[in-house]
């Protein structure tokens, strides 16, 4: 099925969300009718989601003017908590840890008292007192029962927002046990529903028990799936600690919580599951899908589904045709499909979908940034990062998720660079920006500009933040770049095609681009490189480095070259071909994967001779592990793979060996999924 473009009409499968909006409550509030409330929150989310967030929030506020109710204090806690997020600016993080905290507070007086200590330790004995457990939550009256799925939610986002507002040990392992009760509690609700499902089939009543309403479900889906979710996401360093008190994450299991709230299938392009019969939580769970499909993927492999993101894109872009968060996926959409022309479009519609949270552009120009590299169009992504550049602020971050897992991996010592470029639009590197401009106009070869470069490239170590007291990777890696431009007088090789691999830009980009823009720039820098082979002392700077800086300059180049012909031989599994460049490919394909192979050896073979750049020689044995699993090479595929996890000094002898290379933990993370998926399914 076929995704639409911006520019083309159709007839919607579903009308876009036009619900009138409940009426403002007239009587005093009553905890026992907390649940009627429930359609004026479903009417503020609509609002949020059709890209209205300001008069999302003047609803809340008019609805529930002391935020007492049960849904619509939590429910503006979220709203605050992702603009705080979104921001990250102190004042918006405070009001917003104030909002969830309230709405926390509101919860537990909502729920059902927990028993006393004897009458608990009775429970032990007496199961019939229900004191614990799926017999406790059964005990409960409905409101109860929401009132412990919301006091859930809400601790989550109270943990997030303390996590990234400190960054500091003392508020991880604080908020870390919060997480831990969150997660007790999702369990106990998903046992719970799958013990009173079991009985309403047993009484044959159907698959599920009628009486549990669709909030509720949906709820209890949302928390079921996401726990999963994370838990087996989690790097094996962490995920060891965290089996040991145990939790175990199933991926399929959770992947399929979340798909059961809107009732998407692989047998079905259309969900089961209509807007009449859905619960409050089931667009979240949608999104949450789409967040694994499309950006996840850039660092994992196992359950991925393309086609499950279009369909439920699809879907919610006709229910919300302005909606920024579902012009975003389909902006992304296109990306992992090697249309990024297209991705272009739905981006800008994104920036004109709306301006109350300017923030949120910043997703439009990032992603717009990298997919003006998959196309080589410098310019164009000049101005990009300019604008990027322009309105950072260096603490500014905007995607919740990024934010908690940088910090997280951090604590662990795994590498974050894939996890914060998969989040695209995340306003998370003023740094990044400033080389982005700096390396853009080093492409465009502009004289005039030599001046500015050298001016970012001097602000680009200035600018490195530390999240948690640790250095973020990538900004580590630019940081080298700047001074290495610097000590070669004003000079990097291949800089802007270097920073779009990073990206992913390369694997993004059009077959044509790779063979027409691409590889011609990397002819030219190789052919600069050879008329010094003889002499390579007087390549460069000629000031004494000469030799240092060709061997790096040659590597890199090779490198480079060897990823563009194996995307020209194997294209991206996701990318869209018309029939032309599937025939060309598989013409085409013997011959560039012996370019490949040949340019991915002549790195590992010098290896031994780079100086700066080291990065290059496990990268490559990344890559080539990629292109012999193309070719159906497991067992090498394999052996290359463990050979980046081994520790081994690839690059030069053990006694040579500097210590960690650059943006290392990264290749491990994409190595441990690529290993997993290896084994599960014998291809990458």
């Amino acid at each position: 099925m076929a995704s639409q473009t911006p520019t083309q009409e159709s007839k919607p499968a579903v009308e876009p969300w036009q619900g009138t909006p409940p009426p403002f409550p007239t009587i005093p509030y009553s905890p026992t009718k907390a649940l009627e409330d429930i359609d004026g929150i479903v009417y503020a989310l609509h609002l949020f989601l059709g890209s209205h967030m300001v008069e999302s929030e003047q609803y809340c506020r008019e609805y529930d003017p002391k935020m007492e109710r049960l849904y619509f204090a939590t429910g503006f806690g979220l709203i605050q908590c992702v603009k705080g997020m979104m921001s990250f600016e102190d004042e918006d993080l405070v009001d917003a840890i104030a909002q969830v905290r309230h709405g926390n507070s509101i919860a537990s007086q909502h729920r059902k008292r927990a028993a006393s200590l004897p009458t608990r330790l009775a429970g032990l004995v007496v199961g019939s007192l229900n004191t614990s457990g799926v017999g406790f939550i059964k005990s409960m009256t409905p409101v109860e029962r929401h009132a412990e799925l919301v006091y859930a939610e809400s601790l989550f986002e109270k943990a997030l927002l303390g996590i990234v507002y400190s960054g500091d040990w003392l508020a991880f392992i604080k908020e870390a046990l919060n997480m831990r009760t969150t997660i007790n509690i999702y369990r106990q609700l998903g046992k719970y529903l799958e013990a009173v499902d079991a009985e309403a089939q047993a009484n044959g009543l159907g698959p599920e028990d009628p009486s549990i309403d669709a909030h509720f479900r949906s709820g209890v889906y949302l928390g079921v799936g996401m726990s999963n979710l994370i838990l087996s996401m989690m790097p094996s360093k962490l995920l060891t600690i965290v089996e040991l008190f145990g939790y175990k994450g199933d991926r399929h299991a959770g992947l399929a919580y979340l798909q059961k709230a809107g009732g998407w299938s692989a047998e079905s392009d259309e969900p089961s599951i209509g807007i009449g019969q859905e619960g409050v939580r089931r667009t979240i769970c949608d999104m949450a899908l789409l967040i694994f499909h499309l950006v996840l993927s850039s660092f994992t492999f196992e359950g991925v589904d393309i086609r499950m993101a279009q369909k439920i894109l699809d879907y919610h872009i006709q229910r919300y045709p302005n909606g920024v968060f579902f012009l975003f996926g389909q902006g992304r959409l296109h990306l992992c499909r090697g249309q990024p022309a297209t991705a272009i479009e739905y981006y800008r519609k994104a920036l004109q979908a709306q301006n109350q949270y300017r923030n949120l552009h910043q997703i439009s120009f990032w992603e717009m940034a990298v997919a003006h590299f998959a196309l080589w169009e410098i310019s164009e992504s000049l101005q990009c990062w300019r604008t990027l550049a322009a309105e950072a602020t260096v603490r500014a971050l905007i995607c919740p998720l990024v934010r908690t897992i940088r910090v997280v991996l951090n604590y662990a010592e795994i590498g974050l660079l894939f996890v914060e470029r998969s989040f695209g639009g995340s306003q998370w590197s003023k740094a990044t920006y400033t080389y982005g401009v700096a390396v853009s106009l080093l492409e465009l070869g502009d004289e005039k500009h030599q001046g500015e470069v050298s001016e970012l490239m001097d602000k680009v170590p200035q600018l490195r933040q530390r999240i948690a007291g640790k250095s973020i990777p990538l900004e580590k890696f630019i940081a080298r770049k700047a001074r290495k431009y610097k000590q070669q007088g004003g000079r990097l090789a291949l800089p802007a095609l270097e920073f779009a691999y990073i990206f992913l830009a390369i694997s993004r980009a059009p077959r044509n681009v790779v063979l027409t823009r691409m590889l011609p720039v990397i002819a030219a820098q190789l052919a600069a490189l050879e008329a010094h082979a003889r002499e390579p002392a007087k390549y460069g700077t000629g000031d004494g480095r000469g030799e240092e800086e060709y061997w790096d300059d040659r590597a890199l180049a090779l490198f480079l070259k060897g990823i563009c012909l194996r995307y020209v031989a194997h294209p991206d599994p996701d990318a869209v071909l018309d029939a032309a460049d599937e025939v060309a490919v598989k013409e085409g394909r013997a011959e560039a994967e012996k370019g490949a192979q040949e340019a991915f050896q002549a790195v590992f073979d010098l290896g031994p001779k780079i100086v700066y750049d080291h990065y290059l020689v496990y990268y490559a044995h990344y890559e080539y592990a990629w292109l012999l699993a193309c070719q159906g090479d497991k067992e090498n595929a394999r052996v290359h793979l463990e050979l980046v996890l081994s520790g081994k000094p690839l690059e030069v002898n053990a006694a040579g060996r500097k210590g960690k290379y650059s943006i290392e933990n990264a290749l491990h993370v994409r190595t441990h999924a690529a290993l997993e998926a290896l084994e599960r399914n014998g291809r990458l």
